[in-house]
């Protein structure tokens, strides 16, 4: 994946600020004089893997050019609960309005990392690899996806058209075909796309091999138990990279990378990673 943009970071962030900020911060603009100056700190209250500091700091940035900001930690070097992320020092106003979008950002994108961290460790010392998927919040696809890869995992196709991936509902729409669907979809996937990868779903060890003999880049193991992933890795015997997908989570995913699979793809890593636990707290002026 394209490492993220300045503005493409700003364009995201100022689309929050306008959904959070409206018309204006009512309670802030009511109760804290524009005179106010405050010092804060972001701080884990749990052990995590950050990701998304870049947001936050353009959050506070974009309300204030007299923000400065001190990063004391970076994405994707765990932290230990306690720990300080952002040191913030400026407008009182500025720090308090731009507080929930900077940690709505830095929460979920650290949850994605922390995540996905949790399932790169669980399978250490395999030849397995983590991958995630399409399974994506609408919008936010390249920074969960950016997020992933602070957790130390790898991006699979990051849309439809950068990969080509036939899926079992491609190939019942060519149930027709001779000498069979997964023959004819890869041939005409390199007729078009020479330039692309191409994947193969199988559901069984019999799709494992059309998809192996029709010259398949990648094959997709779908929701195999780890008896026919063990045989489906033997049966490719190096033709095509393996991944495994269905249903892993972390109590299975060691045992399935001990299969002798290529690749695990996890779609919890987009889709069911929490919000980490991440505050902002004004500090006590010095006496």
């Amino acid at each position: 994946m394209e490492p993220l943009s300045t503005e493409e970071i700003r364009r995201a962030v100022q689309l929050a600020l306008t959904e959070d900020v409206g018309s204006g911060d009512v309670t802030t603009l009511a109760t804290v004089p524009e005179t106010a100056s405050a010092r804060a700190l972001i701080k884990a209250r749990e052990s995590l893997v950050p990701a998304g500091l870049d947001f936050a700091e353009t959050a506070f940035r974009e309300l204030s050019p007299l923000i400065e900001i001190h990063r004391v930690a970076a994405d994707g070097h765990p932290v230990k609960a306690g720990q300080e992320l952002l040191r913030i020092v400026g407008p009182a106003r500025a720090i308090l309005t731009a507080e929930r979008v900077a940690l709505n950002f830095v929460q979920r994108l650290s949850g994605v990392a922390t995540l996905t961290a949790q399932f790169t460790e669980a399978i250490n010392g395999t030849r397995a690899r983590i991958l995630d998927t399409r399974k994506t919040t609408p919008g936010w696809r390249r920074f969960e996806k950016y997020a992933v890869t602070c957790g130390g995992g790898h991006n699979h196709r990051i849309g439809l058209y950068d990969m080509v991936l036939i899926k079992d509902n491609h190939l019942a729409a060519l149930r027709n075909e001779s000498p069979d669907a997964i023959t004819v979809a890869v041939r005409r996937a390199r007729e078009r796309y020479p330039q692309l990868k191409v994947e193969v779903e199988a559901d069984t060890l019999e799709q494992v091999e059309q998809a192996a003999t029709a010259g398949a880049d990648f094959i997709l193991l779908d929701n195999m138990n780890l008896i026919q992933l063990r045989l489906a890795v033997q049966q490719v015997h190096g033709r095509a990279q393996t991944e495994a997908s269905g249903g892993i989570n972390l109590a299975t995913v060691r045992s399935i990378a001990e299969t002798g699979v290529d690749f695990i793809s996890v779609g919890a890593l987009t889709h069911s990673a929490r919000a980490v636990d991440i505050a902002l707290d004004f500090e006590e002026p010095s006496v």
